[in-house]
């Protein structure tokens, strides 16, 4: 059984990141941590959310909720348990890159096994998906044109990890996506067990 396991799963709004962690939560088992989780306690005091321009003094208050759950988890949380992030990361963005280092700097906390998944998809596909019912409800981004422009100018984050993973999710279900990302946590979790205890024995 795979314990202590960080996932945090990247991409830009439309993806489908929640239904992807919540199938991937079943598989491992998983705590899924979603984004709009920790940021609509906040978001949710503001109106007209879904059509207004939100100050920066926003994030810095989200943020503050994410370091919360985050030192709990450090903290208190079963040392095996595993937990699923959910982010909107853009590469080159200071505030995605802050948010990365919160939920890896936890997994470090916790000795954890850090993998970061990038979740592509192409244009049309997501500009449907964010359209999808249900989003305004939860406080998501529903804005097609918005969709449009980030998919065309902008990049998901990409840190580099060593054990990070990139899916395309345009024509694959949120259950396949889930299956190939569990996969490559058995296959990291392994590598992780095999270094700790020296390196797969022969003979």
């Amino acid at each position: 059984m795979v314990e202590n396991v960080f996932i945090l799963l990247l991409g830009f709004p439309g993806t489908g990141k929640l239904t992807i962690a919540r199938s991937l939560g079943t598989a491992l088992p998983g705590r899924v941590i979603d984004n709009h989780w920790i940021n609509n306690p906040i978001l949710g005091l503001l109106t007209e959310y879904g059509h207004s321009i939100l100050p920066d003094a926003v994030w810095e208050q989200t943020a503050k909720v994410r370091q919360a759950v985050l030192d709990t988890i450090a903290t208190l949380s079963h040392p095996a348990a595993n937990f699923i992030f959910t982010n909107s990361g853009t590469q080159g963005d200071g505030r995605s890159l802050a948010s990365y280092e919160q939920i890896k700097e936890a997994a470090d906390r916790r000795r954890a096994l850090f993998l970061p998944v990038r979740l592509l998809c192409e244009e049309a596909e997501l500009v449907r998906r964010v359209m999808s019912p249900g989003r305004r409800d939860r406080l998501k981004s529903i804005d097609p044109k918005a969709a449009r422009h980030r998919s065309r100018t902008a990049t998901v984050l990409d840190a580099k990890h060593p054990h990070s993973l990139a899916i395309d999710v345009t024509a694959i279900s949120a259950d396949e996506a889930a299956r190939r990302i569990y996969e490559h946590v058995k296959l990291r979790a392994a590598a992780a067990v095999d270094s700790l205890a020296g390196g797969p024995q022969s003979g």
